[in-house]
């Protein structure tokens, strides 16, 4: 019997791939659930497992092939079996014809789209007009505005030199066109604004230092400005929400998933802890290395990237003071750290060297004010000033 396995459903809305990499060829023996290779998608790198055993028979993609969900990858049989090509062809996603120009509206007739697709393809030149919405009730939506955008894009000889020199062409597709759709999605519809400030972690340094020397593998700051953030957004619960804005409803969640920002080779991922606050110090130490060593080599599952409450990133890592972090939807808020700093300071009249943190938070003003993003960041400062305050240990659900 011939089985035909098709790219499966990887869901969250992934339809097509890359395929990267592919570890057998036609007339290798497989088994059930052997690894045949790897599938980037937009949002991870993820590995495919045949289904069957038996014989390959046929293998109809190549590395480098793009790929949709339910197009065949390899045909696995008993060798000499013939193979049914016609169904191959019946549901070969490329056969689907595109779309049909849409024709021009009526100037009289209604173009339903949102102020930020009237606001992006006013940036574009996009005449709204001309686009046939497919979004619900005909309205006009960011697909739409990308596929009048190709359509109308002249085709262009990609040049090796300019002017001054010679150039490279790197492909904005992928993770890094997903990262930065997000991101702008994110600019144009939270009204960002941001408050910034500074802690003296002179304190936390010394107990970082002795947690570090009881622990075999190690500990970062990560985790602890992590368990203060957590102690922070308890006090202060609109920070750690998410704004439902077609139902008119602000989502508080009482659980802290914490989503910790990662520069790859591929751009920023944000891998999310879950219910951190049931875990310590230690332990979100190790999940965080791990996550952020999966997130860089592209093997992190996709469910690891998802449902984040909150987010952290740490531009101190690599060096960084200050910063303005974009926020990470479907997130209100986002906590930036800078590097820790020799700085002298005022203790007490007299100036003396002290650590020193800088701080920032960025916050989408429809849910959360200034206040209260003052409140947040006051008390975060106490416990990072307080290192004693922080609870070190996970607790009960």
């Amino acid at each position: 019997m011939v089985d035909l396995f098709r790219l499966p459903d990887l869901g969250e809305g992934v339809t097509e791939g890359t395929v990267v990499e592919l570890t057998i060829e036609e007339g290798d023996e497989v088994d059930e659930d052997q690894d045949i290779g790897k599938v980037e998608t937009d949002k991870a790198l993820v590995d495919i497992s045949s289904p069957f055993s038996g014989t390959i028979l046929k293998v109809p993609v190549s590395e480098g092939d793009e790929v949709k969900v339910g197009e065949v990858i390899i045909v696995v049989g008993e060798e000499g079996e013939e193979i049914p090509e016609e169904e191959m062809e019946e549901k070969k996603p490329d056969k689907i014809e595109e779309p049909a120009k849409p024709k021009p509206k009526d100037r009289g007739e209604e173009i339903k789209a949102t102020p930020r697709i009237r606001k992006l393809a006013e940036e574009k030149s996009i005449d709204l007009g001309e686009i046939e919405g497919t979004g619900s009730g005909g309205r006009i939506t960011e697909e739409d505005l990308e596929r009048a955008e190709e359509e109308e894009k002249p085709s262009r000889v990609r040049l090796k030199h300019d002017f001054y020199g010679d150039i490279e062409h790197i492909e904005y597709k992928g993770v890094r066109k997903t990262i930065g759709d997000k991101m702008s999605e994110s600019k144009f519809s939270a009204p960002h604004a941001a408050s910034m400030d500074e802690a003296d972690v002179t304190e936390l340094w010394d107990l970082r230092e002795e947690l570090k020397e009881e622990s075999e593998s190690g500990l970062s700051f990560l985790p602890l400005v992590t368990k203060a953030a957590i102690e922070a957004l308890k006090e202060n619960p609109l920070l750690n929400a998410e704004l439902v804005e077609e139902h008119e409803d602000i989502i508080v969640k009482d659980y802290y998933n914490i989503g910790i920002a990662v520069a790859t080779d591929n751009g920023l991922m944000v891998p999310v802890v879950k219910r951190a606050e049931l875990k310590g110090v230690y332990e979100l130490y190790e999940e965080i290395v791990e996550l952020a060593q999966k997130a860089k080599d592209r093997s992190i599952d996709l469910a690891d990237l998802q449902g984040s409450s909150f987010t952290i990133t740490n531009y101190g890592s690599l060096g960084g003071t200050y910063g303005v972090p974009i926020i990470n939807p479907p997130n209100v808020a986002v906590l930036g750290t800078g590097k820790i700093r020799e700085l002298p300071r005022v203790v007490e009249g007299d100036i003396v060297p002290r650590k020193v943190m800088q701080l920032s938070v960025s916050f989408d003003h429809r849910v959360v004010d200034g206040a209260e993003v003052a409140e947040f960041m006051n008390t975060l400062i106490d416990y990072l000033e307080n290192p004693e305050k922080i609870p070190l240990e996970g607790s009960k659900d």
